[in-house]
């Protein structure tokens, strides 16, 4: 009999199974608590973890608005204080300088690395403050400068400059300190033979005659000339004609004397009692008062009897 066949013998197996038991109880009591605890760990550490990750998003979603959506972000670094300020008081107030002013994250890094090393700005491009704001211009009006806008609530010189012709708008606008006013210096650029001739208006602009308001679908309104000129009769012959027509800033303000037989009149030169003046060498201007045109029974009586005996206008032949 071997020493487990006795051991056997003087223990039942019941009690040699409850005696395991008893052994091993202990142990794995505590193996079961560590697994416990080592379960009750992890969901802390999942349940930690996952809090921090959402807060993090948030926090990362926040700063990103800020930094992309909030106009003080560019206070806070920049010396800005002017330009923010005029930004307040313009016309662009209701716009973030996000919308305009885009920044990389390249440029963003570069912009940190200089503003903390305290390096020369002009180290780098500083593309977001000269050069992107002004291609954003035309997504906010593009009514204003698209291509055939002759109605009255569209802007025909934008339209031929800009889409016609291709000018960026800041060849024509000053962007200092967010003022977009017109450069007016800047149409002698492209326009050198248009020089304004005439005694007073040598000093004159080009936008106090051309318009480039909704306002006007004419790029030189008609109320303009009268507006310098109340006592141009805006009634009467020849009213529908615009000024220009006859007086060229550009070129001989006053009109030449054949300009009326040469542009419109070209009948009257050689037919009826103008046909016959004109032959013994006289011209419009010589009868005809500029901008009242009609010879009325006082004019005819001092003028006619210069040349010959006084003839009602009336019978004047055509």
């Amino acid at each position: 009999m071997n020493a487990k066949t006795t051991y056997v013998a003087f223990f039942p197996e019941s009690l040699y199974k409850r005696s395991c038991a008893f052994r091993a109880g202990p142990s794995m009591k505590w193996e079961k608590k560590i697994a416990g605890l080592v379960d009750h760990i992890k969901g802390f550490v999942l349940a930690a973890f996952l809090i921090i990750s959402i807060l993090a998003i948030v926090l990362a979603y926040r700063y990103y608005e800020y930094r992309q959506e909030d106009p003080n972000f560019c206070v806070s670094c920049h010396l800005m204080k002017e330009a923010y300020k005029e930004w307040q008081k313009g016309k662009h107030r209701d716009i973030v300088c996000q919308q305009c002013h885009h920044v990389s994250m390249l440029e963003q890094n570069r912009l940190l690395v200089a503003f903390v090393m305290k390096q020369n700005e002009q180290a780098f491009s500083q593309s977001h403050g000269r050069e992107k704001p002004w291609r954003e211009c035309k997504k906010c009006h593009m009514d204003n400068v698209a291509q055939g806008s002759l109605s009255l609530q569209k802007s025909y010189g934008h339209a031929k400059h800009v889409f016609m012709q291709g000018i960026e708008c800041k060849v024509c606008h000053k962007g200092n300190l967010h003022n977009f006013t017109p450069n007016e210096s800047a149409c002698s650029g492209c326009h050198k033979d248009k020089g304004v001739h005439g005694i007073g208006m040598e000093a004159f602009s080009c936008l106090k005659c051309h318009s480039y308001s909704e306002k006007t679908a004419s790029m030189i309104p008609k109320d303009r000339c009268i507006k310098c000129h109340p006592s141009v009769s805006v009634k009467g012959p020849m009213s529908g004609i615009l000024c220009h027509q006859c007086h060229k800033p550009h070129g001989t303000i006053m009109p030449a004397l054949a300009l009326c037989t040469t542009e419109c009149h070209s009948n009257e030169a050689t037919v009826g009692q103008h046909g016959l003046h004109m032959k013994k060498g006289l011209n419009c201007l010589d009868c005809h008062k500029a901008h009242t045109w009609v010879v009325g029974e006082n004019r005819a009586q001092t003028l006619c009897s210069r040349c010959h005996p006084y003839k009602n206008p009336r019978l004047f032949i055509y």
